[in-house]
């Protein structure tokens, strides 16, 4: 599931043309370990936000759907933080750290912000309803260049930074 492909059209130019470096496709377990560093950091800032908010009686709460309102303002604000990352590192922490970034799945530009929040959304969607679409993220695994369904729809792809 992991290997990544390097013999990709992006590796070979048409007649004339100047060749472009190959690329290599970040895979499923290095993406999964890039989330699991992500989700990390987060909890390390909402865990405590929320004890602020709602002490020690957060679950309780939740279960009475009373926390909804701030759940929303901070989910709202880790989607607008994460397109930021996205839009200026062309990465999250996660990715960073493994050295990948997220490119145009054709020219491997940067992506503009425009079809950063098209992949954010649709990942947000499918990460609430995972049991359902988690396929849209295992399709990594598969995928010749490793895009999960939102990767696809915003037409992206995360390499390796050759930095």
């Amino acid at each position: 599931m992991e290997s990544s492909s390097s013999g990709s059209p992006e590796a070979a130019a048409a007649p004339g043309a100047q060749a472009r470096p190959a690329v290599e496709y970040v895979g499923f377990w290095k993406r999964l370990v890039a989330a699991l560093i992500d989700l990390m950091i987060l909890l390390v800032i909402v865990v405590p936000l929320e004890w602020l908010i709602y002490g020690g009686d957060y679950f309780q709460l939740l279960l009475e759907g009373r926390t909804l309102t701030v759940d929303l303002v901070i989910q709202l604000v880790i989607l607008v933080a994460v397109i930021l990352f996205w839009r200026y590192t062309k990465a999250t922490p996660g990715l960073l750290a493994i050295s990948a970034r997220i490119v145009d799945a054709k020219t491997l530009a940067p992506v503009g912000s425009g079809r950063l929040i098209v992949r954010a959304v649709v990942l947000a969607v499918m990460l609430a309803l995972f049991v359902p679409l988690g396929v849209g993220l295992l399709w990594i695994g598969i995928d010749r260049r490793k895009q999960g369904f939102h990767d696809k729809l915003a037409k992206t792809v995360v390499v390796y930074d050759d930095d």
